[in-house]
């Protein structure tokens, strides 16, 4: 189908963070219309799968030079392949998990981020009793080694599940270590540097929200 052509990352214009947010909610409803053999995908089916509206979708889809075609729609196979590139997914990251507690462990056996272009290659934790142990096809090593890991398997991203009393000690000395993208589970706020990303997933505040809408469901005259 035809497409527009693709600008250099010079002319192409600077994406919103909020539409660099719903690039993987378009990019996992994609993979999902790609399973069912389907060539071409509407804004509007898009949207539906990835709980937005048509004109989101298609004002988001412009900034990656893809306008669809109408009454077409969009070619799946090459919209997954821009934003894969956008995102960075056509790219392998070396992954480190700190803190290989009952997070830490879940996900370091979690077999999708491979599939996504991250590879967990260091699990690291500070207590002996965990040290040395394995899981999958790695084995736990000191916290105290991590400048030397990030070094010498050239650490992407750093995976944070350790308590919230020592997040930021470790994020320190993440950031110190040359790490410029945490992903941060703890219920703490880490403080970083400018030139370093960070997100926080905090499953509590999640579930909170949740419970905002139950109770609402629950109690029908309360808005």
């Amino acid at each position: 189908m035809p497409v527009a052509a693709d600008p250099g990352p010079a002319e192409r214009p600077r994406i919103p963070e909020a539409t660099v947010a719903r690039l993987p909610l378009y990019y996992r409803a994609l993979v999902e219309v790609g399973e069912s053999s389907v060539a071409t995908v509407s804004s509007e089916r898009l949207a539906e799968l990835a709980g937005v509206n048509a004109a989101k979708v298609r004002k988001d889809l412009s900034y990656l030079g893809s306008y669809g075609t109408r009454g077409v729609g969009y070619d799946v196979d090459y919209l997954l392949h821009e934003i894969a590139r956008e995102l960075g997914l056509t790219r392998d990251w070396p992954v480190a998990i700190v803190g290989i507690g009952n997070l830490g462990r879940a996900l370091a056996n979690y077999r999708g981020f491979g599939a996504r272009g991250f590879r967990v290659v260091a699990l690291l934790d500070a207590d002996p009793d965990v040290v040395g142990r394995s899981f999958g096809d790695l084995t736990v090593e000191p916290v105290a080694d991590l400048d030397r890991i990030v070094t010498e398997r050239g650490i992407a991203i750093g995976v944070l599940a350790v308590p919230a009393a020592v997040a930021q000690d470790v994020a320190d000395r993440m950031v110190a270590a040359g790490v410029t993208s945490i992903l941060n589970f703890s219920p703490s706020v880490c403080v970083v540097p400018d030139g370093v990303s960070v997100r926080k997933v905090d499953l509590a505040t999640e579930l909170q929200i949740l419970s905002f809408y139950q109770l609402r469901r629950a109690l029908p005259g309360r808005s």
